[in-house]
C-alpha cells in the first residue's frame, strides 16, 4: 500500500506540473495577443470543480477539477474541450481567438507543446547540473556482454564487447544502444581480441523486449558482493567475496549464468507458494579453497545475494557540468530522447503495439517504489517529451489537429466552418477517450492476469 501511495503521489505531482506548464503555454501566448482566456483548469471538471477562484479585475477563472486526465484553458472564440458552441453563434469580438490572424492563432495552439518541450530540456539540464553524468564506455567493459538465446542464434556470443552498429560507435549501455543494434544491418564486436561482424536480421524492438531474457545485459563475474541478512545464502554461511562455481553440478562462469540457472530451475518446477523451500547445491570458492554446500532457496529460487555493479568493476567516466554548461548537454539529451521516442512510435500501429499500450497504471509504474528525486525528475522530463509529441499529432481535439486546420487555412486562405470544427472536435474526443479506455483496460488485464 505504501508503494502504491508513493507512486501515486509522484504521478499526480508530475502530471500536475506538466499540465500547468502545457496549458500555461497556451495561456501566455493568448494573453500576448490580447485574447481573452475565460478559464484555466488543472484536470478536467465535468459537473463540478474541487476548487475555483477568480481574482478581482481578472477575466480568467482558475480552477482544479476532479478528473486527473489532463487540463484545459477555455479560450474565448474557439471550439475546444468545453464544446461551447453557443459562444460561436454570437458576433465575433476583437478579443476572441477567431478574430486574430492565423499566425497568432497558430502560436497559441503550439504554445503548449513548445512549453512542454522546453520544460523537458530545462529539467534534463538541471539533472546534469545537479547530479552530472556517469557511465562506463562499452569498449572498456573487458568482461563483455551476456546475450539471450535469441541474440545467440543471430551470432552474438557471451563475452562479446560491443563496438559499433552500422559503423556508428556504441558508447554506453542504454536503450539507444539496444535500438541501434536492433535497427542495424551489422554489428561489430570484439571477440577473443579480434573484431567480428554479426549480421542482424530484421527485428522488432517491441518483440525482443517481451522476451523473458534481456536481449543483452552486462556480463558480470560470479562473485558475491553482498549477502542479505536472514536470507537463505546468509543462513547457509555464504559471504561477500565468495565465487560461485557450479549450481547442482552445472558449472557457471558469470553472474548471468548463475541467475539464469536458478531461473531455469524455477521454470522446470513451476511456481510455488511462498512457504515452499527448494534445495540446491552450490560449489563455491573462498580465498582459493573450493567447498560445497546445500542450501534452501525461496519459492522463486532466490537466495539473497547480489553481484558487483559495472561501476564497481570498471572505472566509470564522471562528467560534471557548470550551470551554463549543463544547457547544451541537456538540450542534446532531450533531443535524443525525442528522436528515440519518435522512432519507437512505429510499433504503436502494430497488433503487439496496440496490446502493449498502457494507461495510468503503466505510467505510475515507471516511478520508483521509494522516493528518489533523480528518478522523479528524469521520469517527469521523459513524460514532458511524450506529452509534447503526442499533442502535436494531427488528431482532431489535440493541439496538432488545430494546427493542421490552421495550416490549411493559411495555405488555402479558407477557414474551416464552425460546424466542421465542432464535428472534428467531437470526433477527436471520441478517438482520444477510446484510446484512453483501451490503454487502461490493458492495465486492468495485466493486473488480473
Amino acid at each position: 500500500m505504501e508503494t502504491f501511495l508513493i507512486r501515486a503521489l509522484q504521478l499526480i505531482m508530475s502530471l500536475s506540473l506538466l499540465v500547468i506548464i502545457h496549458e500555461g503555454g497556451h495561456f501566455l501566448f493568448a494573453r500576448l495577443f490580447k485574447i481573452r482566456v475565460e478559464k484555466f483548469c488543472l484536470f478536467f471538471d465535468p459537473w463540478f470543480t474541487l476548487f475555483k477562484f477568480k481574482p478581482k479585475k481578472s477575466e480568467t477563472e482558475y480552477a482544479v477539477g476532479w478528473l486527473p486526465l489532463g487540463g484545459y484553458v477555455k479560450i474565448a472564440g474557439m471550439i475546444d474541450e468545453s464544446m461551447d458552441t453557443e459562444q460561436m453563434k454570437q458576433p465575433a469580438q476583437p478579443w476572441e481567438f477567431r478574430s486574430k490572424p492565423a499566425g497568432q492563432r497558430l502560436m497559441v495552439m503550439i504554445g503548449g507543446v513548445l512549453f512542454n518541450f522546453l520544460l523537458a530540456l530545462f529539467i534534463y539540464s538541471m539533472i546534469l547540473f545537479k547530479w552530472g553524468d556517469s557511465y562506463v564506455p562499452l569498449e572498456n567493459m573487458t568482461y563483455g556482454m551476456e546475450f539471450s538465446e535469441r541474440a545467440q542464434k543471430i551470432g552474438f556470443q557471451d563475452g562479446d564487447i560491443l563496438l559499433s552498429a552500422d559503423g556508428k560507435k556504441l558508447e554506453r549501455f542504454n536503450m539507444d544502444m539496444l535500438r541501434n543494434i536492433i535497427e542495424a544491418n551489422e554489428v561489430t564486436v570484439l571477440r577473443d581480441g579480434k573484431e567480428v561482424t554479426v549480421y542482424v536480421p530484421e527485428m522488432s524492438l517491441l518483440e525482443i523486449t517481451k522476451d523473458a531474457e534481456p536481449f543483452v545485459t552486462y556480463r558480470l563475474p560470479n562473485l558475491i558482493d553482498s549477502v542479505i541478512p536472514n536470507r537463505p545464502a546468509a543462513l547457509a554461511g555464504l559471504q561477500k567475496g565468495d565465487e560461485v562455481l557450479a549450481v547442482n553440478g552445472k558449472p557457471v562462469t558469470s553472474w548471468g549464468q548463475f541467475t539464469g540457472t536458478l531461473r531455469k530451475l524455477q521454470e522446470q518446477t513451476g511456481n510455488a507458494d511462498g512457504t515452499d523451500m527448494r534445495q540446491i547445491t552450490l560449489i563455491y570458492s573462498r580465498d582459493g579453497i573450493v567447498d560445497t554446500l546445500s542450501l534452501a532457496t525461496d519459492s522463486a529460487y532466490m537466495i539473497g545475494v547480489a553481484p558487483k555493479t559495472p561501476s564497481q568493476i570498471y572505472k566509470p567516466i564522471d562528467i560534471n557540468y557548470s550551470f551554463f554548461g549543463s544547457f547544451p548537454a541537456g538540450i542534446m539529451l532531450g533531443v535524443n530522447t525525442l528522436k528515440g521516442y519518435v522512432s519507437d512510435m512505429k510499433y504503436v500501429f502494430t497488433k503487439e503495439g496496440a496490446n502493449s499500450l498502457g494507461g495510468f497504471g503503466t505510467i505510475g509504474s515507471i516511478f520508483p517504489k521509494t522516493w528518489d528525486w533523480y528518478r522523479f525528475w528524469s521520469m517527469t522530463a521523459f513524460l514532458s517529451i511524450i506529452l509534447a509529441f503526442m499533442n502535436i499529432l494531427p488528431i482532431p481535439a489535440l493541439d496538432g489537429g488545430h494546427v493542421l486546420f490552421l495550416i490549411y487555412e493559411m495555405v488555402t486562405r479558407r477557414k474551416p466552418s464552425d460546424k466542421f470544427m465542432e464535428y472534428a472536435q467531437m470526433t477527436g474526443m471520441v478517438i482520444l477517450f477510446g484510446l484512453l479506455l483501451w490503454a487502461n483496460f490493458n492495465d486492468i488485464m495485466r493486473f488480473i492476469f
